[in-house]
């Protein structure tokens, strides 16, 4: 009989199946096979009713979960229960982390075999490896997976009942997260020093100089008389000023003045130093790093970069890509070392093995580092025909600094020279020049930080000043003045906010890629090119548990949580005592007490949800406030929408006193000339748009009709006429003589266009809708129809030109298509994300989402809707041998659904007139040109 093992991925199993013969049985659990429930539905009916049991949780007896087997599962797990039954041996060959051991020991409670279970562990995907794990194998160890099912317990308890908390309290808000809102609320942190900046100006001069002939040389202003030059880090970021009164700031006059006095000026070499200096390679990938190297050089996603990577895994062309470790096997040192010497020669590798032993705060795996598999590397050219472009990009990422890890140190000359010049009245200046020249370029002829290219990357660190010695004259090439200003402090990019949370020490790196991509699903931050900027739902959540919950979003705190969670896997704590000190609390309160009713009721939502700006010239308060129809700013009873893609550093409180003296549409600026309803012109958070008739003046449950303005049109210059026409929309042009159908005018979401039955078509602009003639409309009719995957139409040029993406060598263009504007490189399409706009794309932009899209494989269908189950069969319990484990989320979907809606009724505050919002872009409309996509 052969030995079942099981893994996680289908894609695994097919590659480890290659290596074990036909002795062996691999096939996957796809995934998690048990947890604990999603929804109200999924709690089995013995727990129906109980108070804890909407969190599958019961704190009461020890923290017991009620653990269940999703439906989607279910067949898998008959499936596995069959290849059970035919083999004499069970190998659990999941990942060797926590979460692997966790799936390990599920898989275990599940299956119930009756042969003898082993646990087969490896990390890495080759013949020798698998081979070797499947005869060296070893127990499920318990106090991983008590680490992991204690974070998974405290994962639901913080997630479930915190994200209740802003349901009731946060319009917009949608869900709270350990490790989730820590990281909104370091971006939330870096906006608000964007917000508090002052920014401060400066000139100086920059002088290009020639000696003996060569090349010129930069040069830069420093002191005069003595007396230092302020630059950029001696300006206060809150002021823009500089706090030191002994430093010349110059402005632009003065700044001019001294370049004209210095057109003439001899130049002279006062004193020049050398220091040799040694750059040293960083240590081979782990997660976190490898995610950073990702964004930072190949312009991908944390989450396009781990996809990429688990698929790498499983090909077997690298080891496991889930690590804290930087740690190379004594192989890989060897298989390094021997490739750099191949490759470039023996100079060029140490006597002695370079060794990276250590590990970030909070490190658990025992896995290597990231590296190429197998004893013998294979070379990116030798696995380029079996790899995706993205694929392949990142195995060379990986290669290229395992290689440089084992390779010698680069060795650097710098120069410093200083030199002087008098000017025409007198005073007497003070220049720096610097310059490095490689030496000896070391591992940097394999890798390079931020650049793909060694030789361009070394030629442009190479900058040499010319053989300069003190006395010497130079002469002067030009000397030109230039202005500068402070800069407020980079947002986050998602490398930048990976590097951060591992430097806190807060959740794991394994987790990073899901974090980052669920801040951004839930709506808390959105990207404006590869930076992350926050939503005003972000500052509100981010408010209120800074307030009520200050130890849940404090870096050091989430920290130690971590370093409990490996005392619980070090068996150093136990693990329901650790559960109920967090639950019950241990001499300070625990969550329990926290998001009881009692304190909730302390809590005010409008408080939460206000945001200070600044205050008017009468010193009237404006705030921002979060409401039911997103943003607004607020002066008393004064109310203006805000546009939900404005980032909140760009709304100064200039800013807000205009959105507060726009037209609000209060006043109708007239009436309808057939029914007499009133007519207003209003901004919503969807942009300007006019309103037919409101709640006073129509019928009970009656709609007033809306319609957005042309992009030409404003609210402050709209006429009454111009609002007739808009409301006109769709207008009926004409009768196709031929086939008897209608033909319409209309204005979607994704452009104007003419409809005829279910043929739409594109027009040129705007305007053209209240103006296109029934002969004209025929005319476009008459021309051929291109049809495309997913519909035809005419098709439009490109709305813009991005540029060569990078990954694909490719050039990247933005179309309008029917689902609004998207990139495309001619085989990858990627929608342009709300907020983000077509001009604001740029290529580095554009081939991170391009990346992303190629990452998550072909769509699978196109939001078709699920048939929904018998209500009998939602009903019906889970079987008790899978579903219900005395080894015991969420409050009831009706019960928090119920909060949610109360709560928001209770807190939102409509903006002004009947809707604050305008017509929404995204509700369903009717059928629309179908081009491009």
């Amino acid at each position: 009989m052969p030995k079942l093992v099981i893994v996680e991925s289908p894609a695994k199993a097919k590659t480890i199946a290659k290596y074990l013969g036909s002795n062996y049985r691999v096939e996957a659990s796809i995934g998690h096979v048990r947890d604990l429930p999603g929804r109200a539905a999924d709690v089995p009916e013995e727990y129906k009713g109980l108070a804890w049991a909407s969190d599958g949780v019961n704190p009461d007896d020890d923290f017991k979960p009620i653990y269940v087997v999703p439906a989607e599962k279910r067949d898998q797990i008959r499936k596995l229960k069959a290849a059970l039954k035919d083999a004499d041996e069970l190998l659990l060959a999941t990942d060797e982390d926590r979460e692997g051991e966790s799936i390990s020991w599920h898989l275990q409670d599940v299956l119930a075999p009756k042969v003898p279970v082993r646990r087969m562990v490896f990390n890495e995907i080759t013949k020798e490896a698998i081979q070797r794990a499947a005869v060296n194998t070893r127990e499920i160890d318990m106090p991983l997976v008590d680490a992991q099912e204690t974070r998974r317990i405290l994962d639901r308890l913080y997630g479930y009942r915190l994200s209740e908390v802003l349901w009731r309290k946060v319009s917009g808000a949608r869900s709270a997260g350990r490790v989730q809102s820590v990281a909104v609320r370091m971006v939330v942190e870096r906006e608000r020093e964007r917000m508090r900046f002052v920014a401060g100006s400066w000139w100086d001069l920059e002088a290009q100089l020639s000696a003996s002939k060569s090349a010129p040389f930069s040069s830069s202003l420093i002191s005069i008389d003595g007396k230092k030059l302020a630059s950029g880090r001696d300006f206060d970021a809150a002021t823009g000023k500089v706090a030191k009164a002994d430093l010349i700031v110059l402005g632009e006059p003065d700044a001019r003045d001294l370049a004209n006095k210095l057109a003439d000026a001899k130049y002279t070499v006062r004193s020049v130093t050398e220091r040799p200096e040694v750059r040293r390679p960083a240590p081979p990938f782990m997660t976190s790093t490898l995610q950073q190297e990702g964004g930072r050089k190949l312009g991908m996603s944390a989450k396009a970069v781990m996809s990429t990577a688990q698929r790498l895994y499983e090909g077997g062309f690298i080891t496991y890509m889930r690590t804290d470790s930087t740690t190379l096997s004594d192989s890989a040192i060897a298989s390094a070392r021997a490739q750099a010497a191949e490759l470039y020669g023996t100079e060029y590798v140490p006597a002695s093995p370079r060794r990276y032993e250590r590990k970030v705060r909070n490190a658990q795996e025992a896995h290597e580092a990231i590296r190429p598999a197998g004893e013998v590397f294979q070379t990116p050219e030798q696995v380029k025909r079996e790899l995706s472009t993205d694929e392949f990009r990142v195995y060379e990422l990986i290669w290229k600094r395992t290689i440089a890890s084992q390779m010698v140190d680069a060795r650097v000359r710098v120069v410093q020279a200083r030199l002087e010049a008098p000017t025409s009245d007198g005073r007497v200046t003070e220049w720096s020049a610097s310059g490095s020249t490689i030496e000896f370029p070391g591992f940097l002829r394999a890798y390079v930080e931020g650049s793909d290219d060694p030789d361009a990357e070394l030629a442009d660190r190479d900058k040499v000043l010319p053989a300069l010695s003190e006395g010497q004259s130079v002469d002067l090439v030009s000397v030109e003045a230039a202005g500068h200003s402070t800069n407020p402090p980079a947002r986050y990019t998602e490398a930048s906010l990976v590097k951060r949370l591992e430097e806190a020490g807060v959740g794991r790196p394994s987790t990073y890629a899901s974090i980052l991509g669920t801040i951004q699903d839930r709506g808390y931050v959105f990207k404006k090119g590869s930076a992350l900027v926050p939503t005003w739902t972000a500052f509100a959540v981010t408010d209120l548990l800074e307030k009520h919950f200050t130890d849940y979003v404090d870096y050091e705190f989430t920290a130690r949580l971590e370093d409990d969670l490996d005392a619980i896997a070090g068996k150093e704590k136990e693990r329901v005592t650790w559960l109920r000190s967090f639950w019950f609390g241990n001499g300070s309160p625990g969550l329990k007490s926290m998001v009881s009713d009692a304190a909730l009721e302390a809590i005010d939502p409008r408080d939460i949800g206000s945001i200070p700006l600044g205050v008017d010239a009468d010193n009237n308060d404006v705030v921002l406030r979060v409401g039911r129809y997103g943003p607004y700013v607020q002066r008393g009873e004064d109310r203006a929408s805000i546009p939900e893609s404005l980032a909140p550093d760009e709304l100064t409180i200039q800013a807000a006193l205009e959105f507060l003296a726009a037209p609000k549409g209060d006043e109708p600026i007239g009436t309808h000339p057939e029914n007499g309803l009133p007519i207003y012109a209003k901004t919503g958070r969807y942009g300007p748009y006019v309103q037919l008739g409101d709640a006073d003046t129509l019928p009970e449950k009656q709609k007033p009709k809306m319609a957005s303005l042309f992009k030409t049109m404003t609210v402050e210059h709209i006429t009454v006429n111009d609002a007739l026409q808009l409301l006109s929309l769709p207008r009926v042009v004409g009768v196709d003589p031929e086939s008897g159908e209608e033909i319409t005018a209309q204005n979607g979401r994704y452009g104007p266009y003419l409809k005829k039955g279910n043929d739409s078509r594109s027009i040129d602009n705007e305007e053209n809708l209240l103006t296109v003639t029934i002969e004209e409309a025929l005319v476009i009719y008459a021309q051929p129809k291109v049809f495309r995957r997913g519909g035809g139409g005419a098709a439009k040029p490109p709305l813009r030109e991005v540029g060569i993406d990078p990954a694909t060598e490719k050039p990247v263009v933005i179309k309008e298509g029917r689902y609004g504007a998207y990139l495309t490189d001619g085989e990858t399409n990627a929608t342009v994300p709300r907020g983000e706009t077509v001009e604001g794309i740029t290529i580095e932009r554009a081939s991170e989402l391009l990346a992303d899209k190629r990452a998550a494989g072909p769509s699978t269908g196109r939001g078709r809707a699920k048939k929904a189950a018998p209500k009998k069969a939602a009903k019906k319990a889970a079987p008790k041998k899978t579903a219900a484990k005395s080894t015991a989320k969420k409050s009831t979907a009706k019960k928090a659904s119920a909060a949610k809606s109360t709560s928001r009724k209770a807190t939102a505050k409509t903006v002004s007139g009947s809707s604050a919002e305008g017509p929404d872009p995204s509700d369903p409309g009717p059928t629309e040109p179908t081009e491009d996509f």
